[in-house]
């Protein structure tokens, strides 16, 4: 068994004998990371304790007892002519070896080692994506509010300008007396130094949106593209994912076939014992009804 870190809050729990996949989802990190190791010391305190008991006697199995105790094969004689001895012989031949076996079971476990790593990494490239989805929208968020800032900074402006306009009018239409003149005139300058101060600011917002902008740009290209990056990532991970499905099924239809070819030549020898053994107590009867 195996498991691997998939995220910083999820891990994936993997059987390669069973053939199956557990999602382990983790409140926090330390969690995650605690899981692991004592996921370690466990597979290894097994591993040495096999070892230990491995080395402590030889280890038997009521499958080598059952196989120990299986009677050894005889030659099979043919009462119905040789064409049907030649017929029992070819299909048992087409019967899979062990090795042929053992190759089977290795492909399906191989399969899915690679099926469970491309998994994960399949949901590691999918964290990032989010991720760097995330960092867009924020950057695109960051430029709308600096934008709003700016509007209202020339609207201000604005206002301001017509402001003094309408003063410098009422001011031409009406000439003020000396007493009156001083007032407007400070006004008047209050006002200008206003509008200078607003400019002024308006430009450092223009400077610093102009900076921000071309940074956000980069970032949003430097972005674009490395979602376009792992999206065809993603697509050839898809597209691997599935051929090792297909591999996969191919190698159950193959097991299922070569099962079926045994349970037939296990009947087939089966049906053979019975007739042999049928032939002998035959045998048995002619020899005592013999004089």
């Amino acid at each position: 068994m195996t498991f691997t870190k998939t995220s910083q809050k999820f891990g994936q729990w993997a059987d390669s004998r069973a053939n199956t996949v557990y999602g382990l989802g983790f409140a926090s990190e330390q969690h995650l990371t605690q899981f692991a190791e004592k996921f370690q010391e466990v597979k290894e305190a097994a591993r040495l304790a096999r070892e230990k008991s491995q080395d402590g006697g030889e280890f038997t199995s009521p499958a080598l007892a059952l196989a120990s105790h299986q009677v050894p094969p005889s030659p099979l004689v043919s009462t119905n002519g040789p064409g049907e001895e030649k017929l029992f012989r070819s299909q048992s031949a087409d019967a899979p070896c062990p090795t042929e076996r053992e190759r089977l079971k290795k492909m399906l476990s191989e399969g899915s080692v690679g099926e469970v790593q491309w998994e994960a990494e399949f949901f590691a490239l999918q964290d990032s994506n989010n991720k760097l989805a995330g960092a867009l929208r924020e950057a695109n968020a960051a430029a709308t509010q600096w934008r709003q800032q700016l509007e209202a900074q020339r609207a201000e402006a604005e206002r301001l300008r017509q402001r003094v306009a309408e003063l410098e009018a009422q001011a031409a239409a009406e000439p003020p007396s000396a007493g009156e003149k001083e007032v407007p005139s400070q006004s008047l300058e209050q006002l200008e130094a206003r509008v200078q101060t607003k400019d002024q600011e308006i430009q450092t917002l223009k400077n610093q949106t102009a900076g921000r902008e071309a940074a956000d740009n980069t970032e949003r290209e430097e972005t674009q593209q490395k979602v376009q990056d792992l999206e065809t990532r993603n697509s050839e991970l898809e597209r691997q994912l599935r051929a090792t499905e297909r591999s996969l099924e191919e190698v159950r239809a193959e097991r299922e076939h070569a099962r079926a070819e045994v349970g037939r030549a296990v009947q087939l020898l089966d049906m053979r014992l019975f007739e042999l053994s049928e032939l002998r107590e035959g045998l048995a009867r002619l020899a005592e009804a013999a004089p």
